[in-house]
């Protein structure tokens, strides 16, 4: 390949990288969030509303946390 070739696809890669990367901006929503608050907008349009979501369990210790704080 010649080195206008390869910089040509190094082009595209980048571009295709950064639109790969888009996405909802914010933070992460849990499933439990989720479930709220599709279950909230249920009960604004007088739908039928989804089963309640059961609580999240609380966050159990791992013996590899520790490398991640």
């Amino acid at each position: 390949m010649s080195l206008r070739r390869t910089a040509l696809l190094f082009a595209l890669l980048a571009v295709a990288g950064s639109l790969a990367a888009c996405g909802r901006r914010g933070p992460p929503i849990t499933p439990y969030e989720a479930a709220l608050e599709k279950r909230a907008e249920a009960e604004k349009r007088g739908e039928e509303l989804p089963p309640a979501p059961e609580p999240p369990q609380a966050d159990k210790p791992f013996i590899l946390d520790g490398l991640i704080d």
